[in-house]
């Protein structure tokens, strides 16, 4: 608590501070045809979202647990300083995707892998595809005012009621962090808002939470269980980005480009406003973190007929979204 608190009280400080530092600067997101904003929005919440983890941690975390968290703040704040580059001097795909794998690699280098297969370099591989997939995930849920952020917060809720289920202090320090953080910025980034996170926040929110879903360990349920409860948790950010890449491989369109075809914009076809399109992803997201509490007491059956039953709904809530977007006309665009 005190951690979450503290995270919470920087942000609320730090946010304002790096909004005015964004119009000192001129570091401005301004609007185009594909953005809903009307007017220049400074862009450099990320800057408060990463220093009011990290000072949070440092300044509360028990020191034994912060040397273990050291590989994961150094990752993220690689991944965080190239998402900041990037939203000044945008850099190109293939260098984006090197950092991240960088510090991806980084943080396994300190031992912090998925533990699945028996053959380590599997393990390793896994690990770094789930951070590029995370954090790239949060990065494109990033279309909406209060939308990354939101889902990140219900994200890291859920970790750190399931950290402190499990007895997990490491796990449970990260996620209050983060949580106090995502409460503080998103004062200020729901709609309308007036500053956004950039690369740099969404980035490293995602990579974090990657670490968390690694990290985060059952010891009352067995491995062939508790391995889709941080898939689960996660289960809207990673629709999205499966949403976006999939139907912009069927339309051959490249991945790397932005636009407005994800399932936010689809959901807006039929929701109309923006602030409804959040709340619905925001409800959806609190769904499964249920869903992914209660899958860490379930026997192997029963969480698999989850699992099952959720990717059914998937399939059926993508082609139904996909028809939406394509039968409206800026949408898909």
């Amino acid at each position: 608590m005190i951690i979450l608190t503290a995270s919470l009280v920087f942000a609320l400080a730090l946010t304002p501070a790096a909004r005015v530092l964004a119009q000192k600067t001129g570091s401005l997101d301004h609007p185009t045809e594909r953005k809903t904003h009307r007017t220049a929005v400074p862009l450099l919440g990320g800057i408060g979202i990463y220093l009011s983890v990290v000072a949070a941690v440092l300044l509360f975390g028990d020191a034994f647990y912060v040397e273990q968290a050291a590989g994961i703040l150094i990752g993220g704040s690689l991944i965080s300083f190239a998402g900041l580059w990037d939203d000044h001097r945008s850099l190109s795909p293939l260098t984006k995707v090197v950092l991240q794998v960088a510090s991806a690699a980084l943080v396994t280098a300190t031992g912090i892998a998925i533990q699945l297969f028996d053959l380590f370099w599997i393990n390793w591989l896994v690990t770094i595809l789930w951070f590029v997939v995370v954090s790239n995930a949060f990065n494109l849920a990033d279309n909406m005012d209060g939308l990354s952020a939101g889902l990140a917060a219900i994200a890291t809720s859920t970790f750190l009621v399931l950290s402190i289920l499990n007895g997990q202090y490491l796990v449970g320090m990260l996620s209050a962090a983060l949580l106090g953080a995502c409460l503080g910025f998103l004062i200020y980034n729901f709609n309308p808002a007036s500053i956004f996170m950039g690369d740099a926040g969404s980035l490293f929110l995602g990579f974090v939470i990657a670490a968390i879903g690694v990290k985060l360990r059952f010891l009352s349920n067995t491995p062939i269980v508790t391995w889709m409860i941080p898939v689960i948790v996660l289960a809207v950010p990673l629709f999205d980005i499966v949403f976006v890449v999939v139907s912009r491989f069927v339309r051959r369109r490249s991945i790397f480009r932005a636009g407005t075809d994800h399932v936010s914009h689809a959901l807006r076809c039929r929701l109309t406003t923006d602030s409804r399109v959040v709340m619905a992803l925001y409800l959806s997201s609190a769904v499964c973190g249920l869903l992914g509490i209660g899958v860490s007491f379930a026997r192997a059956t029963e969480a698999y007929v989850v699992l099952g039953v959720l990717l059914v709904y998937g399939a059926i809530l993508f082609g139904v979204l996909f028809n939406l977007g394509r039968s409206d006309s800026e949408t898909f665009g």
